[in-house]
């Protein structure tokens, strides 16, 4: 099953989403941002995508700086707790498929875990941008 956090405000996760239902998928979308995974899950989920919690942290629109999420000591589980505590602090798309996870930014990078990535001619349909 082929799984994406989104956030529909937001347009390189539109586009992933795109790209995801151009392949043939049929994701299951979760708003993150209303309906955060648990702690576990999402520490898996990066873990699995091969970052740091660091590396997940979205600054921009975000209460980043007011947190002072920048200060080189913070944990990885106080930075896990400011993400539970504010989900927009995630950055995304977040995609499962049973090829990998990814956050895929650039979006493209959602290719790296589809089994059907979409032609080169539906990569490059006005709709994806």
């Amino acid at each position: 099953m082929t799984t994406i956090w989104h956030n529909s405000s937001c347009s390189t996760s539109r586009r992933v989403l795109q790209m995801l239902q151009d392949g043939g998928e049929a994701p299951m979308v979760i708003d993150y941002r209303r309906t955060p995974p648990d702690r576990e899950t999402l520490r898996q989920w990066i873990t699995d995508a091969g970052l740091t919690v660091r590396q997940a942290l979205r600054r921009r629109n975000t209460p980043y700086d007011d947190l002072g999420l920048d200060d080189p000591d913070l944990t990885e589980d106080q930075l896990l707790d400011s993400i539970m505590a504010h989900p927009i602090l995630l950055e995304r798309p977040f995609v499962r498929t049973p090829l990998g996870t990814r956050l895929c930014r650039p979006p493209e990078r959602v290719f790296e875990i589809m089994a059907n990535p979409p032609t080169s001619s539906t990569q490059d349909s006005p709709s994806a941008t």
